[in-house]
This record gives C-alpha cells, structure tokens and sequence, in this order.
C-alpha cells in the first residue's frame, strides 16, 4: 500500500545497503506532512507528438529509453528505508524500478482535447506513490485526437515526490531524460561506485542515526556565531528598509483557504514568453514580476466574478531555491518567501506597481538571510512530532479557523529555451503540477518551455470547483497588459519603475 506502516518498520530484514545517510529534513518533511488529502509529489503534463511512421505502442519505447537512461538517473534506482520505529529521518537505498509498474498507460477518448487531460490529471494527482517503491511514476495517456490530418498526439503525467526532487533538481533529471532532436543521443552513463555494503540489524541503525544526529548538532554550533551575526544584520537592514509595499502581514480570507480534500481541480494556460518579457520591459519589470502581475489579475477577476474579493491584498507564498550555481543534487534546497500581489488595486498599471515595490522588498529582506536558512536540521523525534502535528492540523481543520500567512503559492521554475524530444516524440507543451495544503488550497506553477510559459493550476476542488475558470482570468489579463502598453505606446509616455524608496503606488487608487 502506497499509505500506511512502512515496510521495515522495526528494521528487521534490514537491507544490505550503503552507510547510512538519512534524507534532509527539509526533504523528509515532505514524507512527514503527507496523507490522502494532502499528497506531496510534484510533476508535470506534457504532451508529445509523435514521429511520422512512428509504429507500435510508444509507451514501450519509453520505458526502453528510460531503462538505457536509469544509471544516471539516481532518483529513480533508490527507495526508503524507515528508521527503526520511526525514530529519525529514512535513508535512501538502492533499488531496481519495475518499469511495467512505473510506466502505466491510461485510455481516453478520442474527443477528449485538452479539457480531457486536464480532468485526468485532477484524478490521478491525489493518487499516493507506493513508498515501498523509488517514488515516482510516469502515466502515458493515448487515445486523443490531435485535431490535426497525419499527426499523433500522446501526453505523459508524471509523479516526482518532493521528497526525492525539488523544481531544480526535477529540470536537471529532465536533461538527463530529453534530447535536443528527434534521434536519442547515445547514452553511456553508468551508475557511480558503490562503496563497501553490509548489513545492518536495529541496534547498528539506531546507532549510526544517533551518531549522525550528534554530528550535525556538532555543526550547527560551530556555525551558530556566524548564523547569529548574519541574522542580527539582516533584523537591522530590515528594519531601516523603507518600502511602500509590506509583505509581512497576515493574508485576507478567501475560498482557497480552508481544509483541504481529496479531490483535486486542474487546468493549463500558456502565453508568449518573450512578449510577456516585451510587456515588463517597458515597467522595468522581470519575467517574474510579470508571472505575479498576471497571478494578481486573474485572481482578482476571478475573487470579483464570486463576490470573494478581499478589501486587503492577496498575500503569495513564492518558492526560491537556495540551490548554489551548479548544483545537480536532488535533495531540495528551497525556502519560501512571501510577495503582496496588490488584488485590491483597480488599474492594472497601479497593481504592476505595487507587485513590483512588493518584489523588491521581498529580495531585500531575504538576499542577506539566504545564505543561513536551514536544509538540514537534527531529526530525532522529529517524525513523530510533525506527522501528529499534522494529523491534528487536518483533522480538527484548524485551516478553516486559523489567519494564513499566504492566500496561495506561485512558483516560477526556469525551463529549457529549446525544443525537447522524449524517446524520439517532440514535446509540445509542459504544464507542471504541484502541492496544495490545508490553509493555502491553490498552487500555480510556471514553467518556461521553448517560446512559450506554461502555467499548472492545480487546486483542491472544494476551494475551487472549476481551475479552468481561472486559467480564462489569466488570458483575460494577458489582454489587459497588452491593452496597458498600447495605450502607453499611444500616449508617448514612458513608465519607469518605482523608486527604491518608493511612493505608494496605489495613494489614489480607486477603491477595489
């Protein structure tokens, strides 16, 4: 069962492994918050075509692909092993994958278009990976018509947990995946050596956690002077930054905040990459500035069409990697950070603004403290406490009654700027899917892709029965910034970037 006791609970039959290194605790957290209805894997919905005179099932080209590409593929040869009673954190251990199992096809009809793939995907997300396996899987969807004379169409929705992989590390198994070109390049990669295995019954593993334990304790005090000093600078900047955006400030009520269920709603958008950037260029705005101008809008649209707008801004919880430049490790290196997205704002120029004062003072406070946050913390007891805090969390929904920091997670992940092939099919499309949680009920996921910026809504349906309505709100807004620089173009005026000390952008705004 994919839920549940884990095998070698106690650490009998405990497996001939490699010294034992146990998961990040920021990796294992994942494991620790995870029930039915809060799954913790990331993925994506791609869809392929398919080459001309392309005959036979592909799904069994794609497993053949991944078998020659699985040496250097390391998250997907390893599964968990559980600490004896669950003391500690789980180590990875080797393991060989059984592609029939992890490469499934799945049938729908031939009329089923993107709207089709977007359902199937809300049912197969809530769907907990096997843990007695390496946790991820690839679900091959046939059947639909391209629409297009002489063309093939099949997509692919795969399941990463977010335990093994982080959106970094999940683009760096892509490239060890995907080609540049139709024919596979030839692939050589072979596993690293293994160091010396042997077995290890309860009281040796109980040990070796113990002493792991003592280890980074050990490290943390050495590094706590200059943690301390680090912190005590970034408290003082903080404090004389002046901005005219807060982002420290509770998040408003919305539907998207409540308990979460089990079941899920999703939907896909994709708008031009470099005219989105052409659009911010002119604000002086970034690629991200203008994903959380876009986010704003359409979360507006779509507050307003329900009566559930706020009078206070929507509060994001954005992701940022705290991945050093080169770095291929598939353990997550993230924190998160928080961004005032100015829903409450009429005009579209006025909200642009206040995303973009609200950017700012985001990377002004965390630039210094980026370099202290913790990946890895000492772990004893740890699971215990979070997976009861947890269930406590969920089931007396406290969600439904608590203030939230954020109102939903917005997460740009850089992508590949060329084409991309997956055992000889062209990709045509990358729409990710992520996590949604009791308190922050919607998770919109960005990926560039080639020309193009795909968008992954997905969101637990109770608090947003139909994503497809709010993947409408983000086109709906795409429009209105084109409309924004048409008439600045129109007038001759420039617009320039608030000042770091910034006005308030949004003094004489009429009220939202």
């Amino acid at each position: 069962m994919p839920w549940g006791r884990p095998s070698g609970w106690l650490g009998q039959g405990a497996p001939t492994m490699a010294p034992m290194k146990p998961l990040a605790e920021l990796d294992a957290l994942f494991l620790q918050l995870e029930t039915p209805q809060m799954p913790m894997h990331v993925g994506a919905l791609n869809v392929y075509e398919l080459p001309a005179g392309q005959r036979g099932p592909w799904a069994k080209l794609l497993k053949q692909h991944i078998r020659e590409r699985l040496p250097a593929l390391a998250p997907f040869r390893r599964r968990l092993w559980w600490m004896p009673l669950n003391l500690a954190n789980p180590v990875w251990v080797d393991a060989e994958p059984d592609l029939d199992w992890h490469v499934c096809v799945h049938q729908v009809a031939a009329d089923a278009g993107m709207a089709g793939l977007e359902d199937l995907v809300a049912q197969l997300h809530p769907q907990l990976l096997d843990r007695a396996r390496p946790l991820w899987r690839f679900h091959v969807i046939e059947g639909f018509d391209s629409g297009l004379a002489g063309r093939r169409w099949v997509a692919v929705y795969s399941q990463l947990h977010h335990a093994a992989v982080d959106g970094q590390a999940a683009v760096a198994l892509a490239q060890v995946l995907l080609d540049v070109s139709l024919t596979p390049r030839p692939f050589e990669a072979r596993a690293s050596k293994r160091p010396h295995r042997y077995r290890l019954g309860v009281a040796e593993m109980l040990r070796t956690a113990l002493l792991l334990e003592a280890r980074q304790v050990a490290g943390g005090l050495r590094e706590l002077p200059a943690t301390l000093g680090t912190l005590a600078s970034a408290l003082k900047q903080m404090l004389s930054a002046r901005s005219a955006v807060s982002n420290l400030t509770l998040a408003p009520n919305t539907p998207f905040n409540r308990t979460v269920g089990e079941a899920r709603s999703f939907a896909v958008a994709t708008v031009p990459l470099q005219e989105l950037k052409a659009l911010g260029k002119r604000h002086g705005a970034t690629l991200n500035d203008m994903v959380m101008v876009l986010c704003s809008g359409a979360l507006r649209r779509y507050l307003m069409a329900h009566g559930a707008l706020p009078k206070k801004s929507l509060v994001a919880g954005v992701p940022i990697s705290l991945r050093e430049a080169g770095d291929t490790r598939a353990h997550n290196q993230v924190s998160m950070s928080l961004v005032s997205l100015g829903t409450h704002l009429a005009d579209v120029r006025r909200r642009l603004l206040h995303v973009l004062a609200a950017a700012q003072a985001m990377k002004s406070s965390m630039g210094s403290v980026k370099s202290i946050l913790p990946t890895d913390v000492p772990s004893i007891g740890v699971p215990w406490l979070v997976q009861a805090a947890a269930a406590l969390y969920g089931g007396a929904k406290l969600a439904d009654r608590l203030p939230q920091v954020s109102n939903l997670v917005i997460s740009n992940v850089p992508g590949p700027p060329v084409p991309l092939y997956l055992a000889g099919a062209r990709m045509l499309c990358n729409y990710p899917t992520s996590i949604v949680v009791h308190g922050v009920g919607l998770n919109i996921t960005v990926e560039s892709y080639a020309a193009q910026l795909d968008f992954g809504l997905m969101a637990d349906r109770q608090a947003l029965p139909d994503a497809r309505e709010l993947a409408a709100a983000l086109m709906a807004e795409m429009d209105e910034l084109r409309a924004l620089n048409a008439r600045l173009a129109g007038l001759g005026a420039a617009s320039s970037p608030p000042s770091s000390g910034g006005g308030t952008p949004e003094a004489d705004a009429p009220p939202g």
